[in-house]
């Protein structure tokens, strides 16, 4: 097995841009190609086939190499709960909330966990693409490095460097992460790629001249240009400029604090007559005609903060004149009438007061559930995903929204609650249907609504070969063929 790892110059560079679209160009050449992050801090996760937790990237990079999302790609997940603390989650199974310096103290155990997933691999794939985590020359973190230079020296690997034009600074970027690297792991370099060009390529046609005295030695593969359709998920879900996308009328996504799973709005992305907006300004939200509450690592804070911010009254007064109230997992939570977690197994603890648009209670317990499933709307079926420790109990009868069946079962069973204008549901990706969007902006009153009548997880895999496409045409691969055996 080959080992390639996808180191930044910092946080945000497009590693996991360039991780993905390398793994679908290796997956094109007939490689056996596995994605691969030792640790990863994110709130964006999916469930695999066996019940556990796995982060949405490597889920991502799975599916561009034709895998399904498994634990080992990302053995330690972090999950922030708040400021200072985080949810571990440990080769897909959580392990309870942890202050950052306990994390460190436990550092020696996570490097072993790390090494046995990497010696896992090494029967399972051909070529490994590690993707690392901001910089790999943190130098006040360099000895508990667990996901940038530890993994590539453990297997004797090579990397690229990517750099983000985009922020400006790109030489200083490049040439002062290659002088803090020691000679050793600098003889590990295959090249750099200067990754997001806006503009005319002819004004940044030979980088490596200027380069070459400051970093010599360093390469520079390629320059990509910035191509805003070929942008599958970032790691923290969005980015700033997928905030805003689409015309037509208002669904407004709220903004929370604590937001899990951002990329359950991107289905909507290529509908026409629907405009998707992240916002968390109570102003913004009166003339939705959709309000989303997507999923939140901590429910009951994020409850409290809509409290304070008056965003709970916002969505109150929008509904009562004619807004449609959408949640989804912890924002399903949030419309019932009260939250309970008196020991704080899912964030902050004790008991709080729901919007009150669903008869329902929802109780916090150690057991998570996490599972795979089968939606159905009409006669189409997808795949989607569920993710939380709360149990939600209606103490009133409400219809439906829509029946669900295990992966492995023909058995369905009805999941969420419909009741008027307010719709709610456990299920990642519930949007991924063109049929069940079709339905939502029908009852939601939006008469300009047409979805895309590609699946969204049929999109994901045009966007992965074009993501292939666009890599090759601008970055010399030469270096990663030889290495890789090709």
């Amino acid at each position: 097995m080959k080992a390639l790892g996808v180191l930044g110059t910092g946080s945000g560079a497009g590693k996991s841009w360039i991780t993905t679209a390398l793994c679908a160009w290796l997956h094109r050449q007939g490689v056996r190609v596995a994605p691969f992050k030792a640790q990863n801090m994110s709130n964006n996760a999916q469930a695999s086939a066996d019940g556990r937790e796995v982060a949405r990237a490597q889920a991502v990079q799975a599916e561009a190499c034709g895998l399904r999302p498994d634990p080992w790609m990302n053995p330690i997940l972090i999950k922030p709960t708040g400021d200072t603390g985080a949810q571990l989650v440990l080769l897909g199974e959580p392990q309870g909330h942890f202050a950052a310096l306990d994390y460190y103290a436990r550092i020696e155990k996570l490097r072993g966990v790390v090494a046995a997933a990497l010696e896992g691999w090494k029967q399972r794939c051909d070529v490994l693409v590690m993707e690392g985590a901001g910089s790999p020359v943190e130098l006040n973190l360099t000895e508990r490095d667990l996901v940038n230079l530890f993994p590539i020296r453990h297997l004797d690997g090579r990397w690229l460097l990517v750099a983000d034009i985009e922020r400006g600074g790109v030489f200083a970027q490049l040439a002062g992460t290659w002088n803090l690297l020691s000679p050793e792991d600098r003889a590990r370099g295959l090249g750099a790629i200067v990754n997001r060009f806006r503009g005319d390529l002819r004004l940044f046609a030979d980088p490596e001249t200027h380069l070459a005295p400051y970093a010599p030695g360093l390469r520079v593969l390629g320059t990509l240009p910035l191509h805003r359709d070929l942008q599958p998920e970032e790691e923290d879900g969005l980015r700033e400029d997928d905030e805003d996308r689409g015309s037509g009328d208002s669904m407004v996504w709220i903004r929370l604090p604590r937001v899990s799973n951002l990329t359950d709005c991107q289905p909507w992305w290529d509908d026409v007559g629907v405009r998707t907006r992240w916002t968390s300004n109570p102003a913004a939200v009166a003339a939705a005609r959709v309000i989303v509450l997507p999923g939140t690592k901590n429910t009951i804070a994020d409850m409290r903060w809509l409290r304070r911010t008056g965003l709970d009254r916002a969505i109150l007064s929008a509904h009562a004149h004619g807004a449609t109230v959408f949640g989804i997992c912890g924002g399903f939570q949030m419309l019932g009438r009260r939250l309970v977690d008196p020991d704080g197994v899912a964030g902050d603890s004790g008991e709080e007061p729901g919007l009150g648009l669903l008869p329902s209670v929802t109780t916090f317990q150690l057991r998570k559930t996490v599972r795979e499933v089968v939606a159905e709307c009409d006669d189409e079926t997808w795949p989607a995903y569920e993710i939380h420790a709360g149990e939600t109990l209606f103490t009133e009868p409400v219809e439906p929204l829509h029946r669900v069946r295990d992966v492995d079962s023909d058995v369905a069973r009805p999941e969420g609650a419909r009741l008027g204008r307010v719709l709610g549901t456990y299920l990642h990706g519930c949007f991924e249907s063109p049929r069940f969007r079709t339905r939502i902006a029908c009852s939601a009153g939006l008469p300009d609504h047409r979805a895309h009548p590609v699946p969204w997880r049929e999109h994901r895999q045009s966007v992965y070969r074009r993501m292939a496409d666009h890599l090759e045409e601008f970055v010399d691969l030469d270096p990663v063929r030889r290495w890789v055996g090709l």
